[in-house]
């Protein structure tokens, strides 16, 4: 994905749903070192994760399952994740990248080939998810959760369903009460989608178009959020805003007011990956707990917590039926035949992305 997530889940904020004890940075007693666990690695693991993006038990129900402590710390963007491991592996042994840094980081061989002989939970991955362009085979990544970006809305402000990208992107209908993600590609790539182009491959000339409508809309845009929209449209600071249908999947059971659309052109879909990072100290234990994410109730369990959609089918079996047939979190067939992942096309392009929204930002 390119970036974001969290509000009582928002998979990209910083400790706000639970305090740390809670999210179980880690379960080590003071001054006790984990034995060793099979295969001669010690018994622990260090987890580099989203915030508030796992179940609230799920670390030490894990721990009592295997005996291995989690040390779980946070990142904010996949751009921090990838700076942090660029340098060489401090000592992470599973990480969360979205589906375009999988590609990106695998093709910088910063990512260990996965065993799928010692992920004997990978039967419970739904099959679509099993052979995406951005790993073929998965042999770098296993699916954790996915994600679509739409708009979320205050429906008592609006008119009918802003069901296009223009109300955000082309359009002062909501002047003032609008808010973008800040993500640079997801930005270039919407607009793209909005101006009748697939969100990859955009073409050379198209860009100064979508750079100059974005600087023409600058003036009617109230925030460029680092993926709490939720929280502005919460607040009543906006009215419509760019966010993922989990994060408004949690505003609208804390407000009733609030509802997701996905636009009628399509949208991009995102997928964090479960990934081990070269060099891990403890590949054992990283698989280890890898099957213990993908199990059936242990997958519900996080389900339950985060309110993303789930690739996990057997965990989606076990979740209540207004999880299951919530068409925020699982957007239609029709819709979702529209929407696209994001392919890393390069660092170049990434950086060209990025200077178009800076420019935007400043105008």
């Amino acid at each position: 994905m390119s970036t974001n997530h969290f509000r009582g889940a928002s998979r990209r904020s910083l400790l706000t749903a639970f305090g740390a004890a809670a999210i179980g940075l880690s379960f080590t007693a003071c001054g006790e070192k984990p034995a060793p666990s099979e295969g001669g690695e010690e018994a622990k693991l260090n987890f580099y994760n989203w915030d508030t993006y796992i179940g609230e038990t799920t670390l030490g129900d894990f721990k009592k399952a295997s005996g291995v402590d989690v040390n779980m710390s946070l990142f904010a963007t996949n751009d921090e994740l990838f700076a942090k491991l660029k340098a060489g592996n401090p000592g992470f042994d599973v990480i969360v990248p979205s589906n375009e840094f999988v590609t990106r980081m695998a093709q910088a061989g910063m990512l260990e080939a996965l065993d799928h002989a010692k992920v004997p939970n990978i039967k419970n991955i739904d099959p679509t998810f099993m052979n995406p362009d951005f790993d073929p085979g998965r042999k770098f990544s296993l699916p954790y959760t996915w994600l679509v970006l739409g708009i979320g809305y205050r429906k008592s402000k609006v008119k009918g369903v802003p069901d296009s990208w223009k109300y955000l992107f082309d359009s002062n209908q909501y002047a003032g009460k609008i808010a973008l993600l800040s993500e640079s590609a997801d930005l270039v790539r919407l607009s793209a989608k909005y101006l009748g182009h697939s969100v990859n491959d955009i073409p050379a000339d198209m860009l100064p178009k979508i750079e100059q409508m974005l600087i023409k809309q600058k003036p009617f845009v109230k925030a460029f959020h680092d993926d709490n929209g939720q929280d502005l449209l919460l607040s009543g600071e906006v009215d419509v805003v760019l966010e993922y249908n989990g994060d408004i999947a949690q505003a609208m059971k804390d407000d009733d007011d609030v509802d997701f659309v996905v636009p009628k052109e399509g949208s991009l879909i995102n997928s964090d990956c479960l990934c081990i990072p070269k060099g891990a100290p403890r590949p054992n234990n990283a698989h280890k707990f890898i099957n213990y994410l993908l199990d059936a109730q242990a997958g519900a369990e996080i389900s339950k917590t985060i309110l993303y959609p789930t690739p996990n089918a057997a965990a989606k079996a076990l979740m209540p039926d207004d999880y299951k047939n919530n068409p925020v979190i699982f957007p239609p067939a029709d819709i979702m035949s529209k929407c696209e992942y994001g392919a890393f096309e390069g660092a170049e392009k990434a950086s060209l992305y990025e200077e178009i929204i800076t420019r935007v930002r400043a105008a």
